[in-house]
């Protein structure tokens, strides 16, 4: 089939009609296509979903790999105009799960970055994160070998990016006891 019809606007009703196999995200009512991930890119992600979904077993918090779809709206579903499937994401607050996916923000987002979508995760993502009150955002990047860790503020707003290297170990700020080991993500 193909891309829908033009349209200035895209709403989770387009959304949820799209019969091509095109992986789509909408990011106020903008379609982002997304391209196959990279077998490092898949590497990195299972080593980081291993590592949450370890620790969160027998707890309250649940954590998913994409394809997992987070919508975002201010009003009622029908609203709705920015839907992503983040690489991973932690929910604590299980009523925001639904058939499919999550509505509202999740406790904690990873996007793990590659040359096609850097911009769009450092970018678009870190905006609309913040404006929706995702506690802790990760930006990774596989060939610097670096993350970046945003938490969220008093303020609503991200501060200074706390930055690791592959030698380090990330102090997750929504759990009092979990760190993740960088060598066993980027080995």
């Amino acid at each position: 089939m193909g891309l829908p019809d033009k349209k200035e606007v895209y709403t989770y009703d387009d959304y949820l009609n799209w019969t091509d196999d095109q992986r789509i995200e909408l990011i106020d009512g903008q379609i982002y296509l997304m391209a196959p991930p990279s077998r490092i890119h898949q590497q990195i992600s299972g080593a980081i979903y291993i590592q949450f979904a370890n620790y969160l077993k027998d707890k309250k918090c649940d954590v998913y790999y994409a394809p997992f779809g987070v919508k975002f709206t201010e009003k009622s579903e029908k609203d709705i105009k920015t839907v992503v499937e983040p690489d991973i994401v932690v929910i604590c607050d299980k009523s925001k799960l639904d058939n499919d996916g999550c509505k509202g923000a999740p406790d904690l987002i990873v996007e793990i970055t590659s040359p096609s979508t850097a911009r769009k995760d450092r970018v678009e993502k870190f905006n609309l994160y913040e404006k929706y009150g995702v506690k802790e955002y990760w930006i990774v990047e596989p060939d610097l070998k670096i993350v970046n860790v945003f938490a969220l503020q008093e303020n609503n707003r991200y501060g200074r990016p706390e930055i690791y290297t592959e030698e380090d170990k990330i102090k997750v700020s929504i759990f009092d006891d979990l760190s993740i080991d960088l060598k066993d993500i980027f080995s």
